[in-house]
């Protein structure tokens, strides 16, 4: 046998009993954080919804928080689609917003979103591991299209990109988690240039206030 079919001979044995060990714990956890939620959610009830010894688990990760905030950062990064990059930011805005709607409405986030929300204002550990694995790739990803913009001139060098960010990612998340309002095609439209607006005039508190009109002045003496 050669080299090279040595090396594209599939895995076998060892190697492919692993892989579906892993997939069949990822798939318990997540059942368990559904139901369960992440507070009640043990070790032990994984290894035994994925029908596997405890020490599978361990021989994985240290610890529940290692292995929940693993599994859920890998399943962003799986998931997160390419940064919109349609050489305008209108329609920059309006692709990421879809992106985001697709994301905060999938079966998955659903069900082990509220949990998560819940838990980590009472777990400072927890907290920082979902605000790495799971907020810091979608802000990046908005971060990348606003600068873009900047770039591109659509927006001022000086615009605040941390709170454009916010502004990106927050109306549309609180609409769908907490209020659970209309989020259909024409709602994002609406809100893409709402929030484009928004952006042009989101300058960064460093920069000096805007000078006084001529009515001001004139007021003022």
């Amino acid at each position: 046998m050669t080299a090279d079919n040595t090396r594209t001979r599939p895995a076998s044995g060892g190697a492919a009993l692993r892989k579906h060990v892993t997939e069949a714990i990822t798939d318990a956890a997540f059942a368990e954080l559904a139901e369960a939620g992440y507070a009640r959610m043990s070790m032990d009830a994984v290894a035994r919804r994925a029908g596997v010894g405890k020490a599978a688990l361990y021989r994985r990760w240290p610890s529940k928080l290692a292995m929940v905030t693993e599994l859920i950062h890998n399943r962003v990064i799986d998931t997160l689609p390419p940064t919109p990059a349609t050489g305008a930011l209108g329609t920059d805005l309006r692709e990421l917003l879809s992106e985001l709607r697709d994301q905060l409405a999938s079966p998955l986030f659903a069900s082990v979103a509220g949990g998560l929300l819940a838990e980590i204002k009472h777990d400072n550990t927890l907290a920082e591991a979902i605000r790495t694995g799971v907020a810091e790739p979608r802000r990046a990803a908005a971060r990348r299209v606003l600068q873009d913009a900047v770039d591109r001139g659509e927006l001022p060098p000086e615009v605040d990109l941390e709170l454009g960010i916010d502004l990106l990612i927050a109306p549309l998340a609180f609409r769908m988690l907490i209020s659970e309002g209309n989020n259909d095609d024409r709602y994002l439209q609406t809100l893409a240039a709402g929030i484009e607006a928004a952006l042009k005039a989101a300058v960064g508190t460093d920069s000096p206030p805007p000078a006084p009109t001529s009515q001001n002045s004139t007021r003022n003496h």
